[in-house]
């Protein structure tokens, strides 16, 4: 009689089972991995697009608006931006203009002090002159020397008439004492004056010391 049964590799333990060939166990991994490959590609074959669902389209069409305001707001901006510029440039060149007539208002104002020193100086000479001259200067009368009159040499201002005429009298005499007197008929005459005496002036207009 034929024995069934697969007889035994070396090593086998007395009454183990024998062994399946690994072929089949191959053929089974194969064949698993082939349907898992199937089910996956009919699985995938059968979801929907996502670019074409209403949400998409929706966020899509949002981030086209919102990335359309940013482009609107950055060139309202970059507008914005080159007014402020301009403007910015005028006012430094206003300012500047402003400063530099504020500069030359204040050279006008030190000139325009300046000026008015110098002319309120001029004026303060021209009064003083006048007024030395008025105190130098003495017309018809009689004037006693080192009281009204300052002691000096005294000639008449302009030229004198026929009718001028001058003494010079002791002081106190009352005219009686004549020192010097004279009707010099014309002419610009000249007197010499000393402390002690009086000098009278008739018709002979100015005398001014000289």
């Amino acid at each position: 009689m034929l024995n069934t049964y697969t007889s035994k590799a070396d090593g086998d333990a007395p009454g183990a089972e024998p062994r399946k060939p690994r072929r089949t166990k191959r053929v089974l991994a194969a064949v698993a991995v082939a349907a898992l490959v199937a089910g996956a590609a009919a699985f995938g074959s059968t979801l929907p697009d996502p670019k074409a669902s209403e949400v998409y389209t929706s966020l899509a069409g949002e981030k086209a608006s919102v990335e359309s305001d940013r482009d609107a707001a950055k060139t309202d901006f970059g507008a914005l931006k080159t007014k402020y510029d301009a403007l910015e440039k005028g006012m430094a060149a206003r300012e500047s203009k402003v400063a530099a007539r504020e500069s030359a208002v204040g050279a006008a104002e030190a000139a325009t002090k300046t000026a008015d020193a110098a002319v309120k100086k001029r004026e303060e000479a021209v009064t003083g002159a006048e007024k030395t001259k008025a105190a130098n200067t003495i017309g018809d009368g009689t004037w006693t020397v080192g009281k009204d009159i300052a002691p000096g040499t005294y000639r008449a201002s302009a030229d004198v008439g026929s009718s001028c005429y001058w003494g010079i009298y002791a002081t106190g005499s009352n005219g009686s004492n004549i020192i010097e007197n004279d009707l010099p008929g014309g002419g610009r005459p000249t007197v010499a004056l000393s402390g002690g005496q009086d000098f009278k002036s008739s018709r002979c207009g100015k005398w001014e010391k000289q």
